[in-house]
């Protein structure tokens, strides 16, 4: 069996799809990494608001351990990320509001996959718009 390098984890904005691929080709992992993408990222994946969706994700994940042989997940998450407004329960939505939001959902993913899957590395980064 093959062996890739890891799964990503990323957001299905269109703004951000060639800045993930860009991003993923820097770390020369073209051809090495399956690939899940959902509004929100580890947002979706931890969020109440999308609780749904977290079963998929763990579900999807276990078969690219089984399948790809992989030992890795990268998170990738961006800013002006629409499933953190969704998400966010104050009133004013900010940069500092949203950072909180990612990292929360960053905290929330590795607590889930370290019970899970306790040998998988874990990877996470935020994405702006000016990245390329």
């Amino acid at each position: 069996m093959k062996k890739y390098e890891a799964m990503v984890l990323s957001c299905m904005d269109p703004r951000f799809q060639p800045k993930v691929f860009n991003y993923l080709k820097k770390k020369k992992l073209t051809g090495k990494y399956s690939s899940f993408t959902i509004a929100g990222a580890a947002i979706g994946v931890t969020s109440k608001k999308f609780k749904k969706w977290q079963s998929t994700f763990l579900d999807n994940l276990s078969t690219s351990i089984k399948l790809h042989n992989i030992n890795k997940l990268i998170v990738i998450n961006h800013e002006d990320c629409g499933a953190a407004k969704i998400v966010n329960e104050k009133k004013e939505f900010s940069t500092l509001v949203e950072k909180k939001i990612h990292k929360d959902s960053f905290e929330k993913i590795k607590a889930i996959l370290n019970k899970r899957f306790p040998n998988l590395k874990l990877s996470f980064k935020i994405l702006k718009l000016s990245d390329k």
